[in-house]
């Protein structure tokens, strides 16, 4: 009979971020029988196990909730806001031992420089082995274990496949890429074209248009990923046609939701009064229009929705100034 080895040691995964994704990413890594540490920056009483931005979701007994940053894991995920993430990263930086690869699993740029997450990385915790997740994943379904995929990319492919295999559950399937440019940038731009999207359904210019914007969004993100230095192919996987499938015709994503009240008619300042939760693509479409211009490409989307949400557009401009452009070959 085959014996457990005492000198082996179960792994340890670190989740930087408690909100509803770094919950639900706690959730679903404990599956895979590691220990998991789960970093929040409000302290709770101890023995919690339901923390607020998932409240119907009990956490797995193997995940420790601690206001201490990790000193060693087999791997990080920092599942922190865009906006915080050069913050949080720099912190971490000075306990995190070098060699532990970190796992960015937000979704934007930041917002004056327009860098992407693993360029704020670069600045940040520079020589770190790196890399990024993202992909059609509402954090309530993966929470709760019902199925689901991502892409988990890093510069150096053998890298993505060592940290897909510590990763991956049979609920949560995790594809490894060597894209990672490519797929950040489809997780900055699906927030923005979700914007678009609900604003679109929420005007109520249609089904038929909400699919074209979705479409044409693929195209764009695609010329967007090719001029930065990522392939347009990885726009139409997970990270990219499929996130964007998934934001941008569920009420569960908060840029749609978003959209749609804007739609509507509802101020952008009374629907962000009103939320607890962030909606990135606000942060993220003016980053965007940025990129696309010092990049010279043709983005109307991006700069639509840009404008939508600066004020200087209503959902009927928007419509005639994309619908108005000349024809040109798909």
């Amino acid at each position: 009979m085959k014996t457990e080895d005492p000198s082996m040691t179960k792994p340890h995964i670190a989740v930087i971020g408690a909100g509803a994704w770094g919950t639900a990413l706690a959730c679903a890594t404990a599956a895979t029988g590691a220990d998991i540490t789960l970093w929040m920056r409000s302290p709770v009483p101890p023995g919690t196990r339901v923390l607020p931005r998932l409240p119907t979701v009990r956490l797995p007994e193997n995940v420790t909730i601690t206001g201490t940053f990790p000193q060693s894991a087999d791997v990080v995920l920092l599942v922190v806001p865009m906006q915080t993430l050069r913050d949080v990263s720099t912190r971490l930086e000075t306990v995190l031992a070098p060699s532990i690869p970190v796992i960015t699993c937000c979704k934007g740029l930041e917002e004056g420089t327009s860098r992407l997450p693993l360029e704020v990385l670069a600045e940040t915790m520079p020589g770190r082995p790196c890399g990024v997740l993202s992909g059609p994943n509402f954090a309530i379904e993966v929470a709760r274990g019902l199925p689901a995929a991502a892409t988990l990319a890093c510069a150096e492919l053998a890298l993505a496949v060592q940290l897909t295999e510590l990763l991956n559950t049979s609920s949560f399937r995790l594809y490894a890429s060597d894209d990672p440019k490519g797929v950040q940038l489809a997780g900055a731009a699906k927030n923005v074209v979700a914007i678009g999207a609900g604003i679109t359904i929420g005007a109520g210019l249609g089904e038929n248009a909400r699919a074209a914007l979705i479409t044409r969004a693929v195209a764009e993100i695609g010329r967007l990923a090719e001029a930065t230095g990522g392939r347009a192919s990885t726009i139409a996987g997970l990270a990219g046609m499929g996130d964007l499938i998934l934001t941008c015709t569920g009420r569960g994503s908060r840029n749609y939701s978003l959209g749609l009240e804007l739609g509507e008619g509802r101020p952008l300042a009374d629907i962000l009064a009103a939320r607890t939760t962030v909606a990135e693509g606000v942060h993220t479409a003016p980053a965007m229009q940025a990129l696309a211009r010092a990049t010279d490409v043709s983005a109307p989307i991006m700069e639509t929705v840009t404008r939508l949400l600066a004020g200087e557009f209503t959902p009927d401009d928007a419509r005639h100034l994309l619908l108005d452009r000349p024809p040109t070959l798909e």
